[in-house]
């Protein structure tokens, strides 16, 4: 048999043929449960914990950032709304039992404790869409030691990218103005990131996504006609235009770039009959061709059809087409990555635990560069006269005081919500209505943030972050 000679190739037994198509079973399926998306230093810490007595002490764990990326003047939380559904199924089943037991990750004691594992604590935070800032406490996770600890790197992983994602989106909306911007990243992550950034990308102000799979899970709107290879398919444009057409109608948008822009135009035209819905550009000067573009449009009388670009835009390159005559804004890769700061570096700390007597102290690390306040914490925004936010206000000292905190003056708007109080997820931050509450929150928060707080350029936080102790 020759390589050359493919039709020498005998073909396959019916045996090896039944092996390619079903692959044997591996030991371990990809599971449901999310319990194992975290680090074994959680489980670890648990064993010690339940060894020495001090895993059932009541605890508080504060998600915050201690700096924004370089150059960044807000960020924006989202992810939220995924941390709860999460929470739902971050169960021990039988599988993930008999995984931990095999590779001799914790002890019989662990593991039985683990077997009936249910978070019964509450949590506290910032709404999904909310601005932040440096030291803003966006989640509080309250507890036991044990309940709480193995949620740490499920929140983190979590919050850190979809926020990053978000920060990002808000960036391009920004820069976008009025005209939408629309998510199509997803050839550009992970599969299950893609699910995730387009969601993040809503929360921040995109109008749709590519993504099928985040449209069905949360009511997301979905966008996309065609790509290059279904024009190179055909023998030429116009047949390739014709068959697009006649399949989504005339409303459709056609890609014109693939040979010639100018005849692309001509084409896309003559195949929709004047009524074309929209053209796409997606290589090339786009601000120059946008104008061209236009202007051809309007010469063959498709005054209503829309431009849409694409190609590697970010929210620079957004900015840079404000004065030409584009629709509409689709962004892949820029987003996806949180446009050069893909974390927000947020950190989940323990803040305060009962002591021996089961009185709750504050506790923080005080390694260099890595400080933090310890205690429970309130946060406000202060506004001026103009509704615009001025500072942000962190309240901590005594726990009680803490808790019974309320602001004395107008000026001050609490930012803390409850999101799942002893164990219960308050439904309002899941599925497709907490992405809707998300996005509308942060259309908000944006619009309060001072003047000058949505520029691209370098700068400082929008606004400064003061703590107040109470006595």
């Amino acid at each position: 048999m020759s390589i050359a000679d493919p039709g020498s190739v005998a073909p396959l037994a019916a045996d090896s043929a039944a092996r390619l198509t079903s692959p044997p079973r591996p030991p371990y399926w990809p599971s449901a449960s999310t319990a194992l998306l975290t680090d074994r230093y959680e489980l670890t810490m648990l064993q010690a914990a339940l060894a020495d007595g001090t895993a059932e002490r009541h605890c508080l764990f504060e998600v915050f950032t201690r700096r924004l990326p370089p150059g960044r003047r807000y960020g924006v939380l989202a992810g939220t709304g995924r941390v709860l559904e999460a929470l739902a199924s971050f169960r021990f089943s039988t599988e993930e039992l008999d995984w931990l037991r095999s590779q001799d990750v914790v002890d019989e004691r662990t593991l039985e404790f683990l077997a009936d594992y249910r978070f019964t604590g509450s949590i506290t935070g910032y709404p999904e869409g909310e601005v932040f800032f440096p030291q803003s406490p966006v989640m509080t996770v309250e507890g036991t030691f044990a309940e709480a600890v193995l949620l740490e790197t499920l929140v983190l992983s979590i919050l850190n990218y979809d926020s990053a994602v978000a920060s990002a989106a808000s960036r391009m909306t920004s820069a976008a103005v009025e005209r939408p911007c629309l998510e199509m990243g997803a050839r550009r992550a992970h599969e299950q990131a893609a699910v995730a950034a387009a969601r993040a990308a809503v929360v921040g102000g995109f109008a749709g996504t590519s993504n099928l799979e985040a449209g069905r899970r949360y009511g997301l709107t979905t966008i996309g006609t065609a790509a290059h290879a279904f024009t190179l398919l055909h023998d030429d444009e116009e047949s390739a235009f014709a068959s697009q057409v006649a399949s989504l109608g005339p409303g459709t948008t056609l890609l014109v770039d693939t040979y010639d822009v100018r005849k692309g135009v001509q084409n896309a035209v003559r195949a929709a009959g004047g009524r074309l819905g929209a053209v796409r550009l997606d290589s090339g000067d786009l601000g120059v061709l946008a104008v061209e573009v236009r202007r051809q449009l309007d010469s063959l009388g498709a005054h209503d059809t829309k431009i849409t670009v694409t190609s590697d835009l970010d929210e620079y390159a957004i900015a840079s087409l404000a004065a030409a005559p584009v629709d509409s804004y689709g962004v892949g890769t820029s987003l996806v990555t949180g446009s050069g700061a893909p974390t927000c570096g947020m950190v989940y700390k323990l803040v305060a635990r009962a002591d021996s007597s089961g009185v709750l102290q504050p506790v923080a690390k005080a390694s260099t560069a890595k400080t933090s306040t310890g205690g429970r914490k309130c946060a406000a925004r202060r506004y001026d006269v103009d509704g615009r936010a001025v500072e942000e206000v962190v309240v901590t000292g005594d726990d009680l005081a803490v808790q019974e905190w309320e602001p004395d003056d107008g000026d001050l708007r609490r930012l803390q919500v409850p999101l799942v109080v002893d164990g219960a997820v308050d439904s309002r931050w899941v599925g497709s209505y907490g992405v809707q509450n998300a996005a509308h929150r942060h259309r908000e928060a944006r619009a309060e943030l001072p003047r000058g707080a949505r520029r691209l350029s370098a700068g400082d936080p929008a606004i400064p972050t003061v703590v107040h102790t109470l006595p």
